[in-house]
């Protein structure tokens, strides 16, 4: 494993709220299991919770433990949209896999959204809208165009005027993009709720327990541990967010730092009607959401460095910045911040994530590159990856290959 990184810094609203203690310990001997999932996060959560529905016997491995990493970082905006519009996307990949990337992202909300209802876990969850704001990058009629693309691929998608944007949502802007079925949630509770339904399952969790080396072969995978252990398994999973093993190849997957403030609780009359996410088309962007107490969750600020110390002597500074410009759009609400964060997270060329084999290791899976939809990625990798282990073929596995 490489150098172990500071995933996030500061305090993230999410740790201040009771989550229920997941049951965790070293590995005291040798052990075998179908499939090793390596990351206790939300995705190594979500991986386990699909492993061990389909009948796989799951071991859990992490050097922190469940919820430790970069999973406390993120801003929950679950939505289908991605970070690069549509348009774009389809100059990049060609209109076919972009339309397709789209429509997966959107069915793996609903099935997400589905899955927590199916197995009542209480982590927060509410349907939102969500208002994709003009800014920068696209206004007008860039803004209108994209509107009509996605509609025209089936996807929720109306283009709001000046006028209606400011008459349905009190926000002043040049125009913005509606689409419904979208959803906010603590994602703690969730990764907490999805790992004890595992263990429920028979899944075991072992941290901290940090795996050191991998040795592939045609009928499994040898992992040793840092501690002298060895584990035995048919396939192994990486879920290791965005501290790669030096297994994986890093030149398609680019790690970046990211702010996020979060303010006291707001009297309902100063929030946006409906509670939308909100997100906007610039560069760099705002986004920001509501908790179920009614606080307001904004972050961006973006940069292209991973330096965790020059990320963390920032927090001051790019915390002022978030809060005036949640200010500006939002001037009915208080945008002083109660909570401030940094943290670091990947991304990739065309904002899709990373998912599949590893190159000549075929019973080794990584998922990489999450950009601004980690929670979804997060769950179509499951999907696709649950699918090929039990030896079937996903039709959109292409669209995310390594």
């Amino acid at each position: 494993m490489r150098r172990k990184l500071d995933l996030r810094t500061g305090r993230s609203i999410w740790l201040s709220y009771r989550t229920t203690k997941i049951e965790e310990h070293p590995l005291s001997r040798d052990v075998r299991t179908d499939v090793l999932v390596v990351g206790s996060g939300i995705s190594g959560a979500m991986v386990a919770d699909l492993l061990s529905e389909a009948g796989h016997d799951v071991l859990v491995l992490d050097r922190r433990g469940p919820s430790r990493g970069s999973t406390p970082a993120t801003t929950a905006l679950v939505q289908y949209e991605i970070d690069v519009p549509l348009r774009e996307l389809a100059g990049k990949i060609g209109s076919e896999k972009a339309t397709r990337a789209w429509r997966r992202a959107r069915l793996a909300v609903l099935n997400l959204k589905g899955r927590i209802e199916e197995l009542g876990i209480a982590c927060r969850m509410s349907p939102r809208q969500t208002l994709y704001l003009a800014g920068n990058q696209l206004s007008g009629s860039s803004l209108r165009a994209e509107a009509d693309e996605r509609a025209a691929a089936g996807l929720s998608a109306r283009y709001l005027t000046a006028g209606q944007l400011q008459a349905g949502f009190g926000i002043e802007r040049d125009g913005a993009i509606l689409s419904q079925g979208n959803l906010a949630l603590d994602p703690v509770k969730l990764t907490t709720g999805l790992l004890t339904r595992a263990a429920e399952r028979g899944a075991r969790i072992y941290a901290p327990e940090e795996a050191a080396d991998f040795v592939h072969s045609s009928n499994g995978v040898t992992v040793r541990t840092k501690s002298g252990r060895a584990i035995s398994a048919s396939h192994v999973v990486l879920a290791t967010g965005y501290e790669l093993t030096d297994i994986v190849k890093e030149d398609r997957h680019r790690i970046i730092s990211t702010w996020a403030i979060a303010t006291g609780r707001q009297p309902k009359s100063a929030l946006v009607p409906g509670e939308p996410l909100i997100w906007e088309a610039s560069d760099p962007y705002l986004y920001l959401r509501t908790t179920h107490d009614g606080r307001i969750i904004c972050g961006g600020e973006d940069e292209s460095f991973g330096d965790e110390d020059r990320r963390d002597r920032l927090i001051g500074e790019k915390s002022k910045r978030l809060s005036e410009k949640l200010a500006n759009l939002l001037p009915r609400i208080d945008s002083s911040p109660e909570f401030a964060w940094a943290g670091s997270f990947g991304t990739t060329v065309t904002g899709l994530p990373l998912i599949g084999p590893l190159p000549r290791r075929p019973r080794i899976f990584a998922l990489m590159g999450y950009g601004g939809n980690g929670i979804t990625f997060a769950r179509i990798a499951a999907e696709l990856i649950t699918t090929a282990i039990g030896g079937g073929l996903d039709t959109d596995a292409d669209i995310f290959a390594l």
